[in-house]
């Protein structure tokens, strides 16, 4: 009787059927007599749609559909889009939204629903409608790729598109590494000391081993310059090295990694000048800053995101952990008119300052301007190309040269500063004022000092010096 019950359009049957034909449509809701049947049979395995959870619909796929009696509710198993497995969920059409769905009742198409849709579409010239997945799909599919962005950018260079992969699989690991330092036990120091006289913290080693590990395997460095590293790293072997000289600092502001402020990994990338039948040597690497054919940092924050210039402008990318790709989100441009009123800089050296900086210091209060210091150069500096203003490390009586090694941060954040429409000057350094990018470094740890920012901002401080 079930059975004679449930196979008479438009009714429900009081109780579910025992055997129902196979794929036989159901019904949206128990008791709601004149609802049109659901077809779940145009349902396949992979079908992209919305579900409902807590009250909230989210993008989801089918993993399978059940003509069981047991399951005449709920037949439909999604996968929620960058959940786990375990939140997958049997569900049925009423908390389901999908075109699929929508189908309307079996003989109810006509000439006279059919013509107007088909003339709706000959006018559109075949663009499809708006649909519930568009944001969904722009945003993380549609988006270009930082891997997309690097074919595009080498144009059949493949040695340096290896190169660039290696770099981002780089930053994916240590971003990885810093998120599960908590529970692995990586907070705090490491017992020794750096090339450059810092404290080294666990998660220093580790981002340094990620790093070389990454460039010197991917079969197109022939020399690596870290902070870490007291020397430089030259690959002696013949089929393992390649044209590129990379200097990198794997973790800045790593000081602040135990209270989970946001660090960031800074490099940058020179092409050898010496014959490539010999090993490397740092005359490869010590060169001015113009030089430099690819520059970036990545930040890991809130989230992780990638910034890169192939000095010729400056865009950014942030990593979708469900994906695992970095995921283009804008070009970067500072703010013509110089953005907000910031200045960013480390006052517990004042004292140490020269009169112009301490004077431009003091002007910047009496002008109402805010005051934003991070301490992790990453930080400060891609806070000032989003929003504007300056950042200040400059020279001082106790550090001549500055504190920031020229090569793997001063460098290439100069590059991108003035790549985003920046400006970047070392101040009053060797006698002279002169631009971070033309420095020519003595050695491969040496510093300089860090004056980079909006023109508005950079200008008044060099005039100060007049």
């Amino acid at each position: 009787a079930a059975r004679k019950e449930a196979a008479r359009p438009g009714r429900l049957p009081s109780s579910p059927p025992r055997r129902p034909p196979a794929m036989a449509p159901k019904y949206l809701k128990k008791g709601a007599a004149e609802t049109a049947p659901v077809d779940y049979s145009r349902l396949e395995v992979g079908t992209k749609l919305m579900a409902e959870a807590d009250g909230a619909y989210y993008a989801a796929e089918v993993v399978t559909v059940s003509d069981s009696a047991k399951r005449w509710k709920a037949p439909v198993k999604v996968h929620f889009l960058g959940y786990d497995a375990v939140h997958d969920e049997w569900l049925g059409a009423d908390r389901l939204r999908s075109k699929v769905l929508r189908g309307d009742p079996p003989g109810s198409v006509g000439k006279d629903k059919a013509g107007p849709k088909q003339g709706k579409q000959a006018k559109g010239k075949g663009k499809k409608d708006p649909t519930e997945f568009d944001s969904y799909l722009n945003n993380r599919v549609n988006a270009q790729t930082l891997t997309q962005y690097i074919i595009e950018q080498t144009k059949g260079d493949k040695q340096l598109a290896m190169l660039m992969n290696a770099i981002q699989h780089a930053c994916k690991v240590v971003s990885n590494a810093i998120e599960k330092a908590g529970p692995a036990g990586l907070y705090g120091l490491a017992g020794n000391a750096n090339a450059t006289g810092d404290d080294v913290k666990k998660l220093d080693v580790i981002a340094d081993d990620i790093w070389i590990e990454c460039l010197s395997r991917s079969g197109v460095c022939g020399l690596l310059v870290s902070e870490e590293q007291e020397k430089e790293v030259i690959i002696q072997d013949a089929a393992k090295r390649g044209p590129f000289c990379v200097a990198f600092d794997p973790l800045d502001g790593s000081s602040n990694i135990d209270c989970n402020v946001s660090v960031g990994s800074i490099f940058s990338v020179y092409r050898r000048v010496s014959a490539d039948d010999s090993p490397c040597t740092v005359s490869d690497i010590l060169r001015p800053g113009t030089d430099i054919i690819v520059a970036g940092y990545c930040m890991y924050g809130a989230a992780t995101e990638l910034v890169i210039t192939f000095a010729h402008g400056v865009q950014r990318f942030a990593l979708d952990p469900a994906l695992g790709e970095f995921l283009f989100v804008s070009d970067m441009k500072m703010p013509a008119d110089g953005g907000k009123k910031i200045f960013s800089c480390n006052e517990g050296n004042a004292l140490q300052w020269d009169p112009p900086i301490l004077k431009y210091v003091e002007d910047c209060k009496d002008q109402g301007y805010s005051a934003r210091y991070v301490g992790s150069m990453v930080s400060d500096v891609h806070r000032t190309l989003l929003y504007g203003g300056i950042f200040l490390y400059p020279a001082d009586k106790k550090s001549t040269k500055g504190k920031l090694r020229v090569l793997y941060e001063g460098f290439p954040m100069a590059l991108i500063t003035e790549q985003a429409g920046g400006h970047s000057s070392t101040g009053m350094y060797k006698g002279k004022l002169g631009r971070i990018l033309e420095v020519m470094p003595e050695h491969i740890h040496d510093r300089c000092p860090i004056i980079m920012g909006g023109e508005r901002d950079v200008k008044a401080v060099l005039k100060l010096y007049e």
